[in-house]
């Protein structure tokens, strides 16, 4: 049985004109998941059947991504593209409000969204992505611009692209490979999902076009209020890309602000360590924590 194959089901919706893929298994409230680079819905794998017990979980691929549509003109790839994505699939499912749970790009999109419809979030759970003050403070220190030079790499035209497909896609593999703390998270199998994902026609440069945009996305230039969505921040302590440091002082843009670091653990939170991960989002949700 392939990897992707599950307990869940897979289905397509429409959301201003673009044909979005997902992944959903449950009933109940709306769980939307959103996926980071270079990854796809199949990073929710661990939370999937998990969290199905009580909601109707939906993990969707990100336009550009996997199995949803690839717009060919760059200026598809903006945040108020995707904020509008989630908007619509919220309510082309039938609802007119969710837990929003986001990873790397995808966290910063539920930001984004938390900000925009805070009514149609009822929790906020992210996921190794500094808030987008922080975010921007980081980018102005050295440390962080070491550690974020890929994106200016990724700005190049073709080189990227050519960087992605070497060696039938070996740099998505070594991207899981190279940061994670517990090799063993990551199956062959699942490198090979990963690499086929980036591998269908249009996605290497849909995904880089994310990075391509992200100096002219709003993040870096707007006031950003109190957020009064109640939010719950979990961190990989051993993320090569995002520094720990970017999540100090978060509490004083988020009302309602909590946060569990986990040391051992990489960028790749969910999938390195699924069952800690599990354990503070049901904890958070049940107001545990």
């Amino acid at each position: 049985m392939s990897v992707l194959e599950g307990p869940w089901k897979h289905d397509y919706l429409v959301s201003e004109g673009m044909k979005l893929h997902y992944v959903t298994q449950g009933e109940g409230p709306l769980m939307l998941m959103l996926h980071g680079f270079p990854e796809f819905w199949y990073s929710w794998r661990h939370q999937i059947p998990e969290f199905a017990k009580e909601f109707k979980v939906v993990a969707l691929d990100l336009r550009g991504y996997n199995d949803s549509d690839k717009p060919h003109d760059r200026a598809a790839y903006v945040m108020d593209e995707f904020v509008q994505d989630v908007e619509g699939v919220i309510q082309e499912l039938g609802y007119d409000r969710c837990v929003l749970v986001g990873h790397d790009w995808g966290g910063l999109i539920a930001w984004n969204f938390a900000y925009t419809y805070p009514t149609m979030v009822d929790k906020l759970i992210v996921l190794n992505l500094p808030h987008p003050v922080k975010f921007a403070e980081g980018l102005r220190t050295p440390q962080q611009l070491l550690r974020s030079s890929y994106i200016f790499f990724f700005q190049l035209p073709f080189l990227p692209e050519l960087l992605l497909q070497w060696s039938d896609y070996e740099a998505i593999a070594a991207a899981f490979r190279g940061m994670a703390v517990n090799q063993r998270a990551f199956t062959q199998a699942d490198l090979e999902a990963y690499k086929n994902a980036a591998a269908k026609r249009g996605a290497a440069t849909a995904m880089l076009n994310y990075y391509r945009n992200i100096f002219q996305q709003k993040l870096f230039n707007q006031e950003w209020s109190i957020l009064e969505v109640p939010t719950l921040m979990i961190w990989g302590e051993n993320d090569t890309a995002l520094g720990k440091e970017l999540t100090y002082g978060t509490q004083a843009y988020v009302k309602d602000f909590r946060i569990r670091y986990i040391p051992n653990c990489s960028h790749w939170v969910q999938q390195e360590q699924p069952q800690l991960v599990n354990q503070y989002i049901r904890e958070f949700l049940a107001g545990q924590i």
